[in-house]
């Protein structure tokens, strides 16, 4: 008997077609500047674009031609949205109804709570992506049409804008942004794009809907914030400066010597937004302190935020997990923020995504050095932990940013990252709820013994 498949399955299968079609279209010549592309390669290219990555193992400018470049931006925009986001869109185009379960996977993937009118939110979601692309597009323009032909900087312009809004980090300069370290246009446009990207179409149009559509006659707000949008936004706005104020303090003397006062904040700003999901750098990493390797660690390890196309363990999971130590070590039985109480459903939901999450980097990490370094001793790879630890945890955090290691990694070492870059981008849960039996099992009760903890 043929059991239907579950949402998560048919997200996971959405994501492992395209990611197969990509690269085998990379393949195919004239995508290459060479015309020579390995499938690994390929593979690992496609996973990255489709998981909104941005870790590369061919340069993206001068090994891809125009046509492998419009691929990958295909590849990006597609997998920034969902692919089930662009087919319901086309259903509905074409006057037909997404089947329910297919509703369900873009429930879980956009919202926090049931929704009613979830097909009026897709439409919603699509429009405001096309509207800040185009924003973004059109500001890249308005510098790179003094710098570069017209047909070239417009390209520049609309690719930069969707890596950016996905928050992909896919980047057609080989140095990357370094050299608009302190252009103010260029990196408060993408400052923009990666923030908005990143911070779930659902807060952006809780916002929206707040401030333009929810004002009584007296000018004041019908309804409240949200939990999630609240917890969101703070989140995102202590994780950025934070983030700031500890590349500024660190590189202040080191990466940062000899520039000027406003150049030292407008990188330490930028590093510290895209450090958590996008991968865009204005500097180089392999020259940044071990203290502030692992701090963007830490930072890519949390990630953008729910519903958004980033990876990471999300910001809200970060603020509650706090929140679940915070009131454990008052003795509080119950987990509160923000004068509301955190149902358990979410509390061990919250705990099961941050531990799977640590024990999915880490056996990665084993793999990934077993791999590459094999028995080398520590005082021979003296460093490459550290480096290798930065890559995993990029990978899986969607985020993008790079030691200059991935390029050289050996199929085994490209194999461990992808699935990395996959796992990331879905969730270690939509991937375990995926293969766990469709019955439930049934819920026994032992009888209880007590162990001593800590």
């Amino acid at each position: 008997m043929i059991r239907k498949s579950t949402p998560q399955q048919q997200l996971i299968a959405s994501f492992v077609l395209l990611i197969l079609v990509g690269s085998v279209v990379l393949v195919m010549p004239g995508m290459t500047t060479n015309g020579r592309i390995s499938y690994i390669d390929a593979l690992f290219t496609s996973t990255s674009a489709v998981c909104v990555t941005g870790l590369v193992v061919k340069d993206t400018g001068a090994d891809f031609t125009r046509l492998g470049q419009w691929v990958l931006l295909a590849l990006i925009q597609l997998g920034g949205l969902g692919i089930m986001t662009v087919s319901t869109i086309f259903l509905l185009m074409l006057g037909k109804q997404p089947s329910l379960s297919q509703d369900t996977v873009l429930q879980g993937s956009f919202t926090h709570s049931p929704m009613k009118n979830l097909h009026t939110l897709i439409l919603s979601i699509v429009v405001l992506t096309l509207v800040v692309e185009f924003v973004g597009t059109a500001c890249y323009f308005l510098y790179w049409v003094h710098e570069f032909p017209v047909n070239e900087a417009i390209f520049l312009s609309l690719f930069h804008a969707v890596s950016a809004f996905c928050n992909a980090g896919f980047c057609l300069f080989p140095d990357g942004f370094t050299r608009y370290q302190g252009h103010v246009l260029i990196n408060l446009n993408t400052i923009f794009l990666i923030v908005i990207g990143g911070m779930g179409f659902v807060v952006l149009l809780e916002l929206y809907e707040r401030y333009s559509q929810n004002r009584g006659k007296d000018g004041r707000l019908r309804k409240p914030f949200s939990l999630h949008a609240k917890l969101t936004l703070l989140a995102t706005l202590i994780l950025i400066v934070a983030g700031a104020v500890f590349f500024f303090i660190v590189e202040y003397n080191d990466i940062l010597r000899g520039m000027k006062l406003s150049d030292r904040i407008l990188i330490s700003v930028f590093q510290s937004i895209t450090a958590r999901t996008a991968g865009f750098n204005t500097v180089d990493f392999s020259l940044l302190s071990n203290s502030t390797l692992f701090f963007f660690i830490i930072l890519m390890f949390i990630g953008a935020s729910p519903g958004s196309c980033g990876g990471g363990i999300k910001t809200t999971t970060a603020a509650v997990f706090f929140a679940i130590v915070r009131s454990r070590l008052r003795g509080e039985m119950h987990t509160m923020i923000m004068n509301r109480t955190i149902p358990k459903e979410a509390v061990a939901r919250t705990v099961s995504v941050v531990i799977s999450s640590g024990l999915v980097i880490t056996v990665m990490v084993v793999i990934l050095l077993v791999t590459q370094l094999g028995g080398t001793s520590h005082v021979e790879s003296r460093g490459m932990f550290l480096e290798y630890l930065f890559e995993a945890v990029s990978a899986f955090g969607t985020v993008g940013l790079s030691m200059g290691k991935t390029s050289g990694l050996n199929p085994l070492g490209k194999l461990v990252i992808i699935v990395l870059m996959f796992v990331g981008r879905l969730g270690p849960l939509t991937l375990a709820f995926s293969i766990r039996p469709r019955e439930l099992a049934l819920q026994l009760k032992y009888s209880e013994e007590n162990v001593m903890i800590g």
